[in-house]
């Protein structure tokens, strides 16, 4: 059979006969699901040969919709359990680093590529595997079908920011749903006890654990532009701040009813950071403290690591196994990835609501900040439609620093005026909506050996990464995904 026949095979099964059912029921399951895992592998495989793209995800659309319960049964091969990671920011990273920290105990399943929705969730179960646990990174509103389907060991929520609101609406919609998912799960809870918002789910909850943030010379002077959950979920009045690390993220009390930042069962302390090349701190877990450096820079991604730490050890994982994953971790996939261009590197940084694009700007700023920037601002549907955002981002800090900005993407103008109302001389702005071409001047601009920066929102990255693989820089996505 050729490619294209499995595939209209496979888009048959979408729209299967409603008098007969493609679901295998009671003992009969564990003769036919591998018969469905190696059918639909097939598809996603035909998918990529055909390149009609969704290789990473059809082969999970199809299984999701022909046999939900096989979803169900693929979990179950994991003896040591799935583990779920979420988040507005930083999911990619935070499911990237428990993977390599748990790697020291045996194989892990993930699903690196950034399939994350039902569909691709689904696609990484059907992978051929004898580890003994899973990683998965779930979207925010994906993740109570994900929950309900894999029962997962251990689920960990990492922030909550408002993003794509014509997605995912206010921050009280994805919060309730999160509520849900937790009162109907038995799962060790980790979430981030810098979060009031996500504090506020383990409250009263036995066994969950609660990670953050404890060194106040990182704290920022106060509260950014754009900002989040900064009244008490209790009686509603604003918090206090001891500080206050990014976006509503600190250490918080309410000067009413007393509500405040829990005590904190994995923290991160001592911190320095390094620029553009990373940060060193302690982690401290179970009255013990370990040392750990990480490549990737920033205060977010020290949250991303603490995330992952206190992910890892609700897995089973000890201190000395965090501490050594950490320092094998390299950038996850589109995520402050450097990106080989013949005698120069790009530097990705995807940007894609308020609270990241700002801690993007803040680590790019603290060391040697860039003279030349090029930044794609699309706006399909998994950007997310409304691109207002962009006046929410303290861009000014950035702006000051450059000497030409190259802005691309669908909504270039737009970018291109933030910019200049932001105070950045317009002759030093300029608009290409072709990001291969616009990617090509920011490296003409950018010397022998140098580094260009690159922000962008999702499906630009994508494309990116695209044109990278294609002049040898990178494999494409699903060969990263496989």
């Amino acid at each position: 059979m050729r490619a294209t026949d499995v595939l209209q095979v496979g888009f048959a099964a979408l729209s299967p006969s409603p008098t007969h059912s493609l679901a295998p029921v009671g003992s009969l399951r564990s003769l036919l699901l591998p018969v469905e895992a190696a059918a639909f592998r097939s598809l996603g495989a035909a998918s990529r040969l055909t390149r009609q793209g969704g290789g990473t995800t059809l082969p999970g659309k199809l299984l999701w919709r022909a046999d939900p319960g096989a979803i169900s049964a693929l979990a179950r091969r994991f003896d040591q359990g799935v583990a779920l990671v979420s988040a507005t920011n930083g999911k990619t990273t935070t499911a990237a680093m428990a993977t390599d920290i748990l790697e020291e105990l045996g194989g892990v399943l993930a699903n690196p590529g950034g399939a994350n929705l039902t569909s691709g969730v689904a696609s990484s179960l059907l992978t051929r595997t004898a580890a003994p646990r899973a990683v998965l990174e779930v979207d925010e509103a994906a993740l109570p079908a994900v929950a309900q389907a894999t029962s997962p060991r251990a689920v960990c929520l990492g922030n909550l920011f408002r993003d794509q609101l014509d997605r995912y609406g206010e921050l009280e919609h994805v919060a309730e749903r999160w509520r849900e998912v937790v009162s109907r799960s038995d799962a060790t809870l980790v979430v981030n006890g810098d979060d009031p918002r996500l504090a506020a789910l383990a409250r009263n909850r036995a066994g969950s654990l609660l990670f953050g943030v404890d060194d106040t010379r990182h704290a920022l002077a106060g509260l950014q532009h754009a900002v989040d959950s900064v009244y008490c979920t209790t009686c509603g009045t604003p918090y206090t701040y001891v500080a206050i690390y990014s976006g509503h993220l600190g250490d918080y009390r309410c000067g009413s009813c007393g509500e405040a930042r829990p005590p904190l069962d994995v923290v991160a302390r001592d911190i320095e950071l390094h620029g553009l090349h990373g940060s060193t701190f302690s982690i401290g877990a179970r009255d013990e403290e370990v040392r750990v450096t990480v490549s990737v820079p920033g205060l977010y991604n020290v949250y991303n690591a603490v995330a992952a730490a206190a992910l890892a050890l609700a897995m089973g994982a000890g201190l000395a196994d965090v501490s050594a994953g950490l320092a094998r971790f390299t950038a996850a996939w589109g995520r402050f990835e450097r990106i080989p261009i013949g005698d120069r590197r790009a530097l990705i940084l995807l940007i894609k609501n308020p609270a990241g694009a700002n801690e993007a700007v803040r680590t790019l700023v603290s060391g040697d900040a860039p003279r030349t920037a090029v930044i794609a601002l699309n706006d399909e549907i998994a950007d997310g439609r409304d691109v207002s955002w962009i006046w929410d981002v303290d861009f000014e800090p950035l702006a000051e620093h450059l000497d030409r900005l190259v802005a691309t993407g669908s909504r270039a103008e737009e970018l291109a005026l933030r910019f200049a109302l932001g105070g950045l001389a317009r002759e030093r702005i300029v608009v290409e909506h072709d990001l291969e071409r616009a990617f090509d001047q920011g490296l003409a601009l950018t010397p022998a050996d140098g580094e260009l920066v690159v922000l962008s929102t999702y499906t630009a990255m994508l494309e990116l990464r695209s044109l990278a693989a294609e002049r040898g820089g990178l494999p494409e996505y699903w060969e990263v995904s496989a």
